[in-house]
């Protein structure tokens, strides 16, 4: 699947319009056309596609991932690494904060189902999908940053409060380290982007939550337990949220390898210096390596949240087995 992925993503990338040469040879004045070929001739520009892609191939397996043409003389591994902690935080911050939403709406609204806070839940639900992130980023960062100036318009801390360098993670560096003024100021510039990168995964999971757990509840198992004289509490944590926790496990695991790839919107709107924001960098500037990496991150994130949930099947149902 990871080679497919590559396979497509090289082919695309090459048909698009627009030349990375001629990119990088923009405003600088007149030059020659033995210029032009030597510097594609540099960057293998001038080698047949297919021979390109195997090399491409050739250098994942030795753990080369290329040359910047961009960034010249950078490698594409350095580049990933440095900007992927900031976009793993702002994956992570949003996920925890679409599950503490869903989680509990999901549960509340099936156990009361029709009520006042399960009509509340699914239309929030409904406007949390059907709200684009570009929209809804742009709405927040209005109301909050700009009219009520509560939060930080952009960025991911304030210049000059960053915390020593320890994995990359401000929010974890700054508990480290020790540092209060850090950590407060990361989790203020985090907070926007991550609630409009997490709010269509919460809606979503609430509803398939609610969905699975209604479907749990007419089960007789549960019938039988609650005549055995069990409180609802115990019943529904125990025996129907666990049960009902399988679909979920497979849409939240998912949802984490499109958070991490979907995350490009918000991360250009926000101004947030990660792996998102270098992809839409690097395609406009055709920067071919940096995104043909980048998806293969993606790639291998999402086929590895795959195994994840696969794995999870095993504890939440005893029955499933790898």
């Amino acid at each position: 699947m990871v080679i497919g992925v590559t396979l497509i993503v090289f082919t695309l990338i090459h048909l698009t319009p627009g030349d990375p040469v001629e990119v990088m040879m923009a405003g600088q004045g007149t030059v020659t056309q033995q210029q032009i070929d030597q510097l594609r001739a540099e960057m293998g520009l001038d080698e047949p596609l297919w021979r390109q892609y195997l090399l491409f191939l050739g250098g994942l397996a030795r753990g080369d991932i290329g040359i910047s043409f961009y960034y010249r003389g950078t490698s594409v591994g350095s580049l990933i690494a440095s900007r992927l902690p900031a976009t793993i935080e702002l994956t992570v911050m949003a996920l925890l904060i679409s599950l503490v939403i869903a989680l509990p709406v999901g549960v509340l609204s099936a156990v009361r189902r029709y009520s006042w806070p399960d009509r509340v839940g699914t239309v929030g639900a409904l406007l949390g999908v059907s709200m684009p992130d570009f929209w809804l980023g742009l709405v927040l960062m209005i109301v909050f940053a700009v009219t009520l100036q509560w939060l930080p318009i952009s960025g991911r801390i304030t210049y000059g409060l960053e915390p020593a360098h320890l994995t990359g993670l401000y929010l974890l560096d700054s508990l480290l380290t020790r540092n209060g003024p850090a950590f407060g100021d990361a989790l203020r510039h985090l907070l926007l982007p991550a609630v409009t990168l997490g709010a269509a995964m919460a809606a979503l999971t609430m509803r398939i939550t609610r969905s699975s757990m209604l479907e749990v509840i007419r089960q007789e198992y549960i019938t039988y337990a609650r005549a055995k004289g069990l409180s609802g509490a115990r019943v529904v944590l125990r025996h129907v949220l666990r049960n009902a926790l399988i679909p979920t496990v497979t849409v939240v695991t998912l949802n984490v390898g499109t958070l991490l790839g979907g995350n490009m919107i918000v991360e250009t709107i926000f101004g947030w210096p990660g792996l998102g924001r270098l992809v839409v960098d690097s395609v406009y500037v055709r920067d071919y390596p940096v995104v043909q990496a980048a998806v293969f991150v993606y790639a291998l994130t999402y086929i590895l949240m795959n195994l994840a949930a696969d794995s999870l099947y095993t504890y939440l149902n005893p029955r499933v087995t790898l």
